[in-house]
């Protein structure tokens, strides 16, 4: 297996105390300062909170199989883009393992794994799925957006047996062009339908009119979604100010 690789991370902090994070993967062929330069071209205001730090790492290049093997910025192999392909689960196993220092840095900071949610666009969706329901289901949350699983995912399995032996899952989000002609949108629909028949808490929004890119509203609905998953801390209650004891002076007869 080759050497895990520190991966190059594009952030943007929080306004004041950072209490949460969200680690958002880019798709295949893109980089983490990609995508997040898109989202801020998509997103009027900016995906940007008072709290929550946003981490957009950069997967390394690798051989890319539907690219006949030329280099390419992708979290995993795979021989096609289509739901009936199967998994290359050697290079999505490795990258998981790669992501795991994203995670953990973010654990050391002082963030504690509910307070982090993990989501991508198309093969970061993927990934993100991978990641969460199979190596991470005690995180805040996942989203998906124009991504799909293959269909015979090992994911699947993974959420089914958590569920059957009682044990909590994290909540999705999926959001889908529906005039999406590299991703079908029924591919998301048919993985959001197997992930929820599986036992995971499933939301899935279709887009009218998306292809397969970002769009304001779909943005502003994932970043409202994030904020419910990793609200805003409580305030700590004021102090109680100090009682100063009183004296007072009675006279007698």
């Amino acid at each position: 297996m080759a050497a895990l690789r520190k991966l190059k991370i594009c952030a943007v902090s929080p306004t004041t105390k950072h209490t949460a994070s969200v680690i958002f993967l880019h798709g295949s062929g893109d980089t983490g300062s990609g995508l997040r330069s898109w989202v801020r071209d998509v997103l009027v205001p900016d995906l940007v909170f008072s709290h929550i730090k946003v981490i957009y790492p950069t997967a390394p290049p690798r051989p890319y199989t539907p690219m006949r093997g030329a280099l390419s910025n992708v979290w995993f192999d795979r021989r096609k883009i289509s739901r009936d392909s199967p998994e290359h689960l050697e290079s999505i196993d490795h990258m998981c393992d790669t992501l795991e220092s994203v995670i953990q840095d973010q654990v050391r900071a002082g963030i504690p794994k509910h307070r982090i949610v993990i989501g991508g666009f198309s093969m970061g969706g993927a990934m993100a799925l991978h990641l969460v329901c199979r190596r991470h289901p005690d995180v805040g949350g996942v989203f998906a957006l124009s991504s799909f699983l293959n269909k015979d995912s090992v994911a699947f399995k993974a959420v089914e047996e958590r569920h059957r032996a009682g044990l909590p899952l994290p909540p999705l989000l999926q959001c889908h062009g529906d005039d999406d002609e590299l991703v079908l949108h029924r591919w998301g629909a048919d993985t959001s339908e197997l992930l929820t028949k599986s036992g995971m808490s499933s939301s899935f929004h279709s887009f009218s009119g998306l292809n397969h890119q970002l769009s304001r509203p779909e943005l502003e609905l994932v970043k409202d979604w994030i904020l419910t998953r990793l609200p805003p801390p409580l305030p700590l209650p004021l102090p109680l100010p100090l009682l100063t004891p009183s004296f007072h002076s009675f006279s007698v007869g």
